[in-house]
């Protein structure tokens, strides 16, 4: 396997097209995200469809990650669709303006977060449409906001609002998000992202809500939480325990906190995440100029390859993939810099087994794969897994092995697409342990993986088709069991 480093690529107009997805797909796309800030449920439905069948068309599976809008709180619609604000203007932000389908004018827009109000106070700054324009609060008077315009520019519909420092109020999971959540379990979504959670209740709440709405699909999706609040930082631990994976999403978290504090908090959430034996995604403008240019700039090369650098488990694409123009060279571009990124690791895998404690004999199993494989050269390392939770184990640890998830499970087949360094293969794994060694074997050959003669590391559970029974790890030359 070439790259270990995978891809979410973000589905929306300019890649709702079968020929198009199906390029993507082969171009190296892993996950493909579902953007719930935009479009209908039956939208979602029929992009959840296409998505099934460009994999299909592409002779592997994919997840499909839903991403949850949560309380983004934005201003109402203008009479012409923007105004134009200047430094020193005054302006208001009115909780009650539009109730009688008023449209914004130059002096003042409504909000669709109504409890604004009572979340601020004088001086405060409030950041709109991703910080570009800034506001001082003067003074609260009911449902108005008064400001001054500190920083000024165009503001259109429907611009997002952020307090700087964070402090808002608004829960992580609107109404819309409840509904959205019965939607992406209707198509069975791999991984849900939660945006804007504060704390572990949060995740608890939205994973509890997940788990009843796929209950008659027999499906629990896998919790991604979005890292978008000054306040998600000093909680990052336990929102990581309350979770499967966490998105660095610098977006809304730059406007929060700052930009110059943003690239050390990704290096430290990913670092957490990999320690916490959890999944890591790096989102946000990576290849931004490519929504309008064939090529990216040099720094967003940069910011991909460093996002590699720094341990992630997968790397984003938002608009590039959704509505810009070269949706295809984006993902080719992606996966051709972190293959670059990887080549240069330093491997120190020795260094990640000092002072470990194991609490689980499959997890024990999963380590010592690793040991074994860095220092003995192999080809490559099999892990024979029900729930998936070894090849992940695997995966938080450098190593130039690839690592070979074979599954007799189509939901852990899709979930181990977002791992790093592993692929994920269907193997039905039936008879005896030297049979499924045997078919796993095949497998490999089959796929150019290893041929005879190869050297590989296989773990497995006995009996047989236990979940979380991980406990045998043997040395297998390619061709012993024929």
């Amino acid at each position: 396997m070439s790259r270990g480093t995978k891809i979410v690529a973000t589905i929306g107009p300019a890649s709702t097209d079968l020929q198009v997805l199906t390029r993507m797909i082969r171009a190296g796309v892993d996950v493909v995200r579902l953007n719930f800030s935009h479009g209908k449920a039956q939208d979602h439905i029929d992009r959840a469809n296409l998505v099934r069948q460009a994999a299909a068309e592409c002779g592997r599976e994919v997840a499909i990650m839903a991403d949850m809008q949560g309380p983004k709180i934005r201003v109402g619609k203008f009479e012409g669709g923007k105004i134009d604000l200047a430094n020193g203007d005054k302006f208001i932000l009115d909780a009650k303006w539009g109730e009688n389908g008023e449209l914004g004018n130059q002096e003042r827009v409504g909000l669709d977060y109504k409890n604004l109000p009572n979340d601020l106070r004088a001086k405060d700054v409030l950041l709109l449409n991703d910080g570009l324009i800034v506001l001082v609060v003067d003074k609260i008077v009911g449902s108005e906001i008064y400001t001054t315009v500190k920083i000024g520019g165009e503001l259109s519909n429907n611009k997002g609002i952020n307090r700087q420092g964070g402090g808002l109020t608004a829960p992580a999971l609107t109404a819309k998000d409840m509904e959205d959540i019965k939607t992406a379990m209707s198509f069975q979504a791999d991984y849900l992202a939660i945006s804007f959670p504060k704390n572990a209740t949060d995740m608890e709440m939205a994973r509890q809500l997940a788990n009843i709405a796929g209950e008659p699909y027999g499906h629990k999706p896998q919790m991604i939480a979005k890292i978008e609040r000054a306040e998600a930082i000093p909680a990052l631990q336990e929102i990581l325990n309350a979770s499967d994976g966490i998105m660095v999403a610098r977006g809304d978290l730059a406007v929060e906190v700052g930009n110059a504090a943003v690239p050390a908090l990704q290096k430290r959430m990913i670092r957490m995440a990999r320690e916490s034996n959890k999944i890591a995604i790096t989102a946000t403008q990576m290849m931004e100029s490519m929504i309008f240019n064939a090529v990216p700039t040099r720094a967003e090369v940069s910011d991909v390859a460093n996002a590699v650098l720094d341990g992630t488990d997968a790397v984003m694409a938002s608009a590039e993939t959704a509505s810009g123009r070269y949706p295809v060279e984006t993902v080719e571009m992606m996966a051709a810099v972190c293959v670059e990124a990887e080549r240069s690791e330093y491997n120190k895998l020795d260094a990640d087994f000092l002072n470990v404690r194991f609490t689980r004999i499959d997890q024990s199993i999963a380590y010592g794969a690793l040991f074994t494989a860095h220092h003995l050269s192999v080809k490559a390392i099999v892990a024979l897994t029900e729930s998936g939770s070894t090849p992940l184990w695997m995966s938080r640890h450098n190593i130039d092995t690839p690592i070979f998830a074979l599954t007799p499970s189509v939901t852990t087949q899709r979930k181990a697409s977002l791992y790093r360094n592993v692929r994920a293969h269907y193997l039905l794994q039936q008879g005896t342990s030297r049979d499924v060694l045997k078919q796993a074997e095949d497998l490999l050959v089959e796929h150019g993986i290893a041929k005879k003669g190869d050297m590989i590391v296989v773990t497995w559970g006995e009996p047989m088709g236990q979940v979380g029974g991980t406990n045998a790890l043997k040395i297998v030359k390619v061709g012993e069991f024929s």
